[in-house]
């Protein structure tokens, strides 16, 4: 299968590529946000060579037997890109990363009610959150290629990842890190993170990073469901996060401990730090939900069906 989509989000479309399709995947000069291509950076994020970058151009010739679409624009780039219809002459899923923002009344969808279109949500929470209209609507959650066992929580600190922690505010939880840092010692990592005290990592070096400190902390106040959640859980690390959103519903109570009291999270991150067997055996109860929810074969498994369904109706 033949399969357009642009590079968005990193990290979902690492796991997507992973399916043996043919991925072509838009690219202009200066890789502006509609035109990315592939990992620019090194050692960022490996994609096997069926991700293939295409020009605008040699889209216009290109065969394609579906879209995949995840921001409003790329539905007229499609037509102005192909000569073809999004839903109409080309099957097109829409697929939706992130919760709805303002009012629970305002949040309409913006794919909502587009002719043949599917809206794919990545959590049970923002389907049930989005207004989507009659628009047919299925939830793929997320899946994560393995990194494997790499636990040491040899350092005595709590590990954070969250990208643009100053524009994004409180929407990340970044108010709260301060609050934290009063009680534990918490390192700070991803995109934009060096002004809050972090630091960019490649992703491979993240993933080597992460397993050294003894609990993964998720201030995440209002977002989907953070895939460097799932990646240390998949490490092997306990769990420390807030109850909100899709977070209940990914970390058992065997995995670490949620509440939407701070007090109560940072009790929990101090005796996760002062008990390394308790945090080790935590954090193999976390790997193990992890890899039988998020594995990567379930979810290339949901998306093949799906495409299946697109492509011959």
């Amino acid at each position: 299968m033949r399969i357009l989509l642009w590079h968005v989000h990193g990290s979902w479309t690492t796991a997507f590529v992973q399916g043996g399709h043919d991925y072509l995947i838009p690219v202009r000069p200066g890789r502006p946000p509609d035109g990315r291509g592939r990992p620019s950076r090194p050692g960022t994020f490996d994609w096997p060579p069926n991700a293939a970058e295409i020009t605008p151009g040699q889209l216009a010739e290109a065969e394609i037997d579906v879209a995949i679409v995840q921001r409003p624009a790329e539905l007229d780039l499609i037509t102005r890109w192909t000569g073809r219809r999004p839903g109409l002459d080309l099957p097109v899923v829409y697929l939706e990363h992130n919760a709805p923002q303002g009012r629970i009344a305002d949040m309409r969808h913006p794919a909502a009610g587009h002719p043949g279109l599917v809206i794919v949500h990545v959590t049970h929470f923002n389907q049930l959150f989005w207004d989507c209209g009659h628009t047919p609507t299925t939830v793929i959650e997320h899946g994560v290629p393995d990194p494997g066992y790499r636990y040491t929580g040899e350092l005595e600190a709590a590990a954070v990842v969250v990208n643009e922690p100053l524009r994004r505010g409180r929407v990340t939880g970044t108010d709260l890190l301060a609050e934290f840092r009063r009680w534990l010692p918490v390192n700070v990592f991803g995109m934009g993170s060096e002004p809050a005290g972090g630091a960019d990592l490649p992703h491979k070096v993240l993933l080597d990073e992460l397993p050294r400190h003894r609990v993964y902390l998720h201030p995440i106040r209002w977002t989907s469901l953070g895939l460097s959640l799932i990646e240390a859980m998949h490490l092997g690390m306990p769990v420390v996060a807030l109850a909100t959103t899709e977070a209940p519903e990914a970390v058992p109570r065997a995995a670490g401990t949620l509440s939407t009291n701070v007090s109560v999270l940072t009790r929990a991150c101090r005796d996760l730090l002062a008990d390394p067997e308790l945090a080790r055996r935590t954090g193999l109860e976390a790997r193990k939900h992890a890899l039988a929810r998020y594995g990567l074969g379930r979810f290339l498994n949901a998306w093949d069906r799906l495409l299946a369904e697109m492509t011959y109706r």
